[in-house]
């Protein structure tokens, strides 16, 4: 069973880590891709990303220092540790003990823009290249064609059961997956005036709550989830599907 996340926009490198590590599996594509990056003025970037001039000017930075680092240092550190932001909240990776991290290392991937698909110890550098950009490259008029099959195939590599656990943007990455993958996409909802629906930050942090659940009760089997009760969410039987459980929550 592998569950599947995405990325974050906040990177924290202030992370005191010097434990095992490991190398990201696609570091000649992510080295394509930020050439074609490194080509280009902050304004481009800008109008690429969408970014502010200060967030433009940040992110030239980076591609110009970037490299395909295979070792820990002050900005090559393990991807699980460095996201920040709503659904690393929720997972808090930062709290794992040493099994925890083993057993992620094992059952969790982050997909990424730059990285494609990265482990929970892959040393990652800091850089922001989300997978909706519309980064043309090697006859490629997207990331989504950029990376093919690559991250689907490697995904699926150890276990045809996947837990989605990551957003449409990025969960498109991984395309046409076969009618034999057994995928479970599970579904949060907030009480919000009487009505329960999906509230993004609350979703989002679900996410990592999952995550972290399955991470801390080493669950391979996807009927183990609907046990799931982090944080006031309780399986509701009557709202789901197989493919799509269904958590709520009342506040």
């Amino acid at each position: 069973m592998i569950t599947v996340l995405s990325p974050a926009k906040t990177l924290d490198y202030s992370v005191n880590y010097t434990d095992k590590h490991t190398v990201p599996s696609f570091l000649p594509k992510s080295s394509q891709l930020v050439k074609t990056l490194k080509a280009k003025e902050p304004s481009e970037i800008a109008s690429l990303m969408g970014l502010s001039d200060k967030l433009a000017s940040l992110n030239f930075d980076r591609y110009q220092s970037w490299n395909a680092s295979k070792k820990l240092s002050n900005t090559a550190k393990p991807a699980l540790l460095v996201f920040k932001g709503d659904v690393y909240q929720g997972l808090q990776a930062e709290d794992f003990n040493k099994q925890d991290m083993t057993f992620a290392q094992k059952h969790l991937r982050i997909l990424s823009g730059l990285y494609g698909a990265l482990k929970p110890l892959d040393v990652m550098k800091p850089y922001r290249l989300e997978m909706g950009t519309k980064l043309q490259i090697n006859g490629s008029k997207n990331l989504y064609e950029f990376w093919g099959d690559t991250v689907r195939d490697s995904v699926l590599s150890d276990s045809n059961t996947l837990i989605n656990l990551a957003s449409n943007e990025y969960y498109k990455v991984l395309g046409n997956i076969a009618e034999d993958a057994n995928v479970i996409s599970p579904v949060f909802k907030d009480n919000t005036k009487g009505t329960y629906k999906i509230i993004s930050f609350y979703a989002k942090k679900a996410r990592g709550l999952m995550a972290r659940f399955i991470v801390q009760n080493r669950i391979k089997d996807p009927a183990d989830l609907s046990a799931f009760n982090l944080e006031g969410y309780k399986f509701s039987k009557q709202d789901s599907t197989s493919s799509q459980p269904v958590f709520l929550r009342k506040h």
